[in-house]
């Protein structure tokens, strides 16, 4: 049986897809393998091979809004401190792509945005934890944080292999990720990629995927105010996500999200009001037509001021 809500937010799904992108994101790769060769050539054998990460490597990336990840992984011995490494690497940047592109301190991260053609590419400087440890299986790394407030050890590839083969997770992170864009929220896509991967081993959501969606949203409601939730990462389980969320931050949050399975369970087509699709590359838009199995459907007003929305 159709059901109204999942088909339009596969519809919202498939029209933020990266396919839709293929030529720009060609060019976002050629950049990255430019950078990736400078590094090399500026570091040789102080480095080790530069390895893609982020959310186009997850499969989570949204095509309306995304850049790529460089993880720059150094040797022990090539820096004394995380801070001169990071700062090395900044100056070096600066000054070969100064030019062409704005370069900017930030996190724990080097952003590039070429002016040009306004391409995006961070660039994540990192150092192993110990002499000859990134060759071994663990691959810890650590990293230096711009303000000030120390470092972060981390381990790249078991935060990818943490999200590694789970479809169902990924598509509720691209719906988070759209809604968090669309409506200018503040909160961390790393941040909404754990917090689904819990819902579904807390929930085990089943259904099409409104009703996984809306599983993985009442659990957010249920739980992301309680003391002892927590969102270990992956790759240090001493770093939580949730600490990241001031108290604030975690009740509207929620109060979002109830509000919405509010609204939609009392009107579905509120659901468009939540998600809208990318007009640029939605097929309905190219054929003029507004069916998604619902007869006579209209397109959705933003909500009036009697209805409270997050």
């Amino acid at each position: 049986m159709a059901d109204y809500k999942s088909d339009y937010l596969q519809e919202v799904l498939e029209t933020h897809r990266m396919k839709h992108v293929n030529e720009t994101l060609e060019q976002y790769r050629a950049k990255r393998r430019e950078i990736r060769d400078f590094l090399i050539t500026e570091y040789g054998t102080n480095i080790y091979e530069p390895f893609n990460s982020g959310s186009y490597k997850k499969f989570t990336a949204i095509n309306t809004k995304f850049d790529l990840d460089l993880i720059a992984p150094f040797k022990y011995s090539s820096f004394s401190t995380l801070e001169s490494m990071f700062n090395d690497v900044s100056e070096r940047i600066k000054e070969a792509f100064g030019v062409q592109a704005v370069v900017r301190d930030q996190g724990v991260s080097i952003g590039i945005v070429f002016t040009e053609d306004e391409i995006n590419i961070d660039v994540v400087p990192a150092r192993e934890t110990s002499k000859g440890s990134f060759d071994d299986t663990h691959k810890d790394l650590n990293l230096h944080k711009f303000d000030g407030t120390g470092y972060l050890k981390t381990n790249i590839h078991k935060q990818i292999d943490h999200i590694k083969s789970k479809n169902n997770e990924r598509r509720v992170v691209r719906l988070l990720k759209i809604w968090k864009s669309q409506k200018r929220k503040e909160y961390k896509s790393f941040f909404f990629e754990l917090l689904a991967i819990k819902a579904y081993e807390s929930t085990s959501p089943t259904g099409n995927l409104w009703n996984q969606f809306s599983t993985v949203l009442q659990y957010i409601v249920d739980n992301i105010e309680k003391d002892t939730f927590k969102l270990p990462d992956p790759g240090n389980g001493a770093n939580d996500l949730i600490n990241t969320l001031e108290p604030y931050q975690k009740s509207l949050l929620r109060s979002d999200f109830e509000l919405m399975l509010t609204n939609i369970g009392s009107n579905e087509k509120q659901i468009e009001y939540y998600f809208e699709k990318n007009e640029e590359f939605s097929e309905e838009a190219n054929n003029n037509s507004l069916s998604y199995g619902v007869a006579g459907a209209s397109p959705v007003s933003t909500p009036s001021s009697t209805q409270r929305f997050g």
